[in-house]
């Protein structure tokens, strides 16, 4: 499974489980730690969790192990980095202080539309 892939099938696992305003940035042409971000709201610490835990379970799923998750005890931002792919899932409060959009601009948004509601 490629990178392009494992970021989709991220994105797809953050849809099910009704994640919001998912993004998916392609970062490979202008930074070495990954080919794609993947960012996205949860509506609680709970559901923020079970985002994560999603993913996870997905990718484990198809074959792709996580490398390193941090802030799982955290109530605002947990980090799953799959090397190629770096998932974000954040509360509410916590993407709009990180602002990672802004971080990630000159990255090339990918268009999911087709495989999220």
């Amino acid at each position: 499974m490629n990178s392009y892939e494992q970021a989709i099938l991220t994105a797809k696992a953050l849809d099910s489980k009704k994640g919001l305003d998912i993004q998916v940035i392609e970062i490979k042409d202008i930074s070495v730690l990954a080919d794609y971000m993947v960012i996205a709201t949860g509506t609680s610490s709970t559901h923020v969790k079970a985002l994560a835990d999603e993913v996870e379970y997905k990718l484990d799923e198809a074959g792709v192990s996580v490398s390193h998750i941090e802030g799982y005890r955290s109530n605002s931002w947990i980090l799953l980095d799959y090397i190629d792919v770096i998932v974000n899932v954040f509360s509410d409060e916590a993407r709009e202080f990180y602002d990672l959009e802004r971080l990630w601009q000159d990255g090339n948004p990918v268009d999911i539309s087709d495989v999220i509601n």
